[in-house]
């Protein structure tokens, strides 16, 4: 029959299958309803959690290293004087320069992990309690463990955010920063980790990177730090804009408290003794004030603008200058610089008669070149500072007065003339122009350069068959380009063409070698960051003009020095060769005459060196009565080369070739119409407004400024006998 009871059991449990059904009856009995929503939480976040651990997980498996942020991949370019070693300035987008882990200080290693992360070598890349403290941090929330611990990141996590990612604060910024330096604490072994960000993390300063900073806190390389200054740079890292000792007492006293904190990490990290820790805890090492001398000031900013744009002429490019980590090495003298500087500034001062109010407007140019290379050794721009006044006078072509006239010489050689050939000195006087008179008083042409006489000048390229385009060949031809004012007339050896004194200086520099010709330039050498020559200047040369006619334009100006407006310029006890010049022009205001430029361009057979004078913001006002190119400009050529030429063997120049005379002149030489200037009076010269960016500059420097062609000026009438103008 069974067990009753079994049997009345089931039959129970069957009798009360309706009510449930139906929604009557008591069911198995009332649930508690915070336990089921308890319950139902559970399974929600256990639910989201193996979702989110999925996405995370399909993330991770996913992502890869962006690509960097470029900046942080750049090394500051350095630039040099010729002897490779004594720097002028740099390029830089950072002031960076990139170490490999092996040439770092162990002693800055393990200073940067106890200050930043003391469980670098063993975590992996995140910090559970960092990020706590960081999410603490988003949310507005801080603690004093987070301030004195430095924060949730770990060194790993600081790398990812500079060198990948923004200073963004936000979730999803720090959720992509977890997931890259969990991805990077895996991938890359931990010494390229810390390689990486203490060659990119900022010191202040202007600093990224431990070499950078070395050199910014204590002037010396980070191999030369002692234990103190390296535990203190990696203690500054921490906040660089508020840690920097010599800003204040506040910072000072900051300084020291992180400067403890990081030494105590050493101790504790077993990196140093307690012996070590004891002589250097109570006080921070001596920094050095933040050097306030701006990179572009005085003369630097001039120099470094040369470098830059010939390093893109030569084909480099902007992102290689200020990154590359370039090693240039220029053709300037560190020497021959600082007398530059010197010469012009108290030159400047004495031409102004100690005037300094004037001697603010007054303008030295001086620009020296290697004739054994054709490297410039050094200029001034006539602009104290570069930041002030970035007009550079050297590189700005003027008015050359008689400077001019040896490429007129040089054409006349060259068409058979020689030195004891006469012209005449004369000329007849049509309204405010001229014209050749052949038949006056002669002069030889050695005689007629000695003293710079305009008419015989004149009347000699009236008289040559190619006219004034001979004259500008010869000049093109010694490496000075075609610029403003160069009519191609008789008027051309009076100095109406206008040249910057460093190509003029390079032109001269030609006769100095005998004829040929190494076109000026300011980089010697180029070297990469792994230290391999990427770059080298050909100082080869060509021949742009003949050697005996070199030869004998160079015992011409010889005579100028020993005889002649020169003389002073004469004085520094070695052979020089060189010419006067200045330039006057009709006063603008109609009354009388003013002078607009003087010069004096000379050289040795080792260097040439051109001295310029101008006036003003456009370089055209009046200097004022009594200057010409005899005085403070030969005064100043001398003072400079005294100092250049310091401890140079003394070498003599050839002398005349003493040719015969094979000159014809062509009867078609007498001028036409088109070689003189109206007679009506001449327009006033423009206002040039003052250059706020620096000129162009190159072997083909290009005029920064323009002004209508001058008339002859200072010239005698008919009747008058031949007179100079220095």
């Amino acid at each position: 029959m069974g067990n009753p009871k079994r049997v009345d059991a089931e039959a129970s449990s069957t009798s009360k299958t309706p009510k449930a059904e139906t929604g009557k009856g008591e069911g198995k009995g009332k649930r508690n309803p915070w336990l089921r929503a308890a319950i139902w939480t559970l399974v929600g976040i256990l639910s989201v959690a193996l979702v989110g651990t999925g996405v995370v997980a399909y993330a991770y498996i996913n992502t890869k290293l962006p690509d960097p942020n470029s900046d942080f991949r750049t090394n500051t370019t350095f630039v040099y004087y010729n002897d490779g070693k004594t720097p002028i300035g740099s390029f830089q987008v950072q002031n960076r320069v990139t170490l490999t882990y092996d040439q770092m200080p162990q002693t800055v290693k393990d200073a940067i992990v106890a200050a930043e992360n003391r469980t670098f070598w063993t975590d992996p890349g995140i910090s559970v309690t960092g990020l706590f403290r960081a999410a603490l941090g988003l949310a507005g929330i801080t603690t004093a463990d987070a301030t004195a611990s430095g924060g949730g990141s770990t060194i790993t996590q600081q790398y990812i955010k500079i060198m990948y990612l923004t200073q963004e604060r936000s979730f999803t910024r720090k959720f992509k920063e977890i997931l890259l330096a969990a991805k990077m604490g895996q991938e890359m072994p931990k010494e390229k980790i810390l390689e990486g960000y203490l060659n990119t993390v900022y010191f202040g300063r202007g600093a990224y990177g431990i070499e950078a900073a070395s050199q910014a806190y204590f002037k010396k390389s980070s191999a030369k730090l002692s234990l103190a200054e390296a535990t203190a740079l990696c203690a500054i890292a921490n906040s660089p804009g508020n840690l920097d000792p010599t800003k204040g007492t506040k910072q000072a006293a900051d300084l020291l408290e992180r400067y403890q904190y990081t030494l105590n990490g050493l101790l504790e990290m077993g990196k140093i003794t307690a012996s070590e820790k004891a002589a250097i805890y109570g006080a921070l090492p001596a920094f050095l004030p933040e050097d306030t001398d701006q990179r572009m000031g005085g003369q630097k900013g001039f120099l470094l603008t040369m470098v830059r744009t010939e390093l893109l002429a030569k084909g480099f490019t902007d992102q290689q200058i200020a990154g590359g980590g370039l090693k240039v090495i220029t053709t300037f003298s560190q020497d021959a610089q600082d007398a530059a500087v010197k010469v012009g500034q108290e030159q400047t001062l004495i031409a102004s008669n100690g005037d300094k109010k004037k001697a603010k407007t007054l303008h030295a140019a001086i620009s020296s070149i290697d004739n054994a290379t054709g490297g410039v050794i050094a200029i001034y721009a006539g602009n104290p500072d570069f930041v002030k006044n970035s007009r550079n006078w050297a590189t700005t072509p003027r008015e050359t007065g008689s400077t001019f006239k040896p490429y007129a010489l040089a054409a006349a050689l060259r068409e058979g003339w020689t030195l004891s050939d006469q012209v005449s000195m004369q000329t007849i006087r049509r309204g405010r122009g001229y014209l050749p008179n052949p038949n006056g008083k002669k002069t030889t042409l050695l005689n007629a350069t000695t003293n710079s006489i305009n008419p015989a000048f004149f009347n000699l390229v009236s008289q040559l068959k190619g006219g004034g385009a001979a004259v500008a060949l010869a000049a093109n031809d010694a490496g000075v380009p075609t610029g403003e004012g160069w009519g191609n007339d008789a008027y051309m050896p009076l100095g109406t063409p206008m040249v910057s004194p460093l190509d003029q200086a390079s032109g001269f520099s030609t006769f100095a070698n005998l004829g040929l010709h190494r076109p000026w330039h300011v980089v010697t050498e180029v070297r990469d960051s792994t230290d391999q020559q990427v770059y080298v200047a050909d100082t080869t040369g060509v021949q742009g003009v003949e050697p005996d006619i070199s030869q004998d334009v160079t015992y011409a100006l010889t005579q100028v020095v020993r005889s002649g407006t020169g003389r002073s310029a004469g004085t520094i006890g070695y052979p020089v060769a060189g010419k006067t010049g200045s330039k006057g022009q009709d006063n603008p205001n109609g009354y009388g005459r003013q002078t607009v430029a003087t010069w004096f361009v000379g050289y040795t057979k080792q260097i040439t060196t051109s001295v310029m004078y101008v006036r003003g913001d456009g370089g055209h006002e009046d200097l004022g009565p009594g200057w010409f190119g005899s005085g403070a400009p030969s005064r100043t050529w001398a003072a400079y080369m005294r100092l250049a030429m310091k401890g140079l063997p003394r070498e003599s120049f050839l002398g005349p070739t003493r040719k015969k005379s094979t000159m014809t002149p062509s009867p078609e030489a007498t001028p036409t119409p088109s070689y003189f200037p109206s007679w009506s009076p001449p327009p006033p010269p423009p206002t040039v407004p003052p250059v706020t960016e620096p000129p162009t500059v190159g072997p083909t420097t290009a005029p920064t400024s323009s002004a209508p062609t001058s008339t002859a000026t200072g010239l005698p009438t008919a009747t008058a006998t031949a007179t100079s103008t220095p």
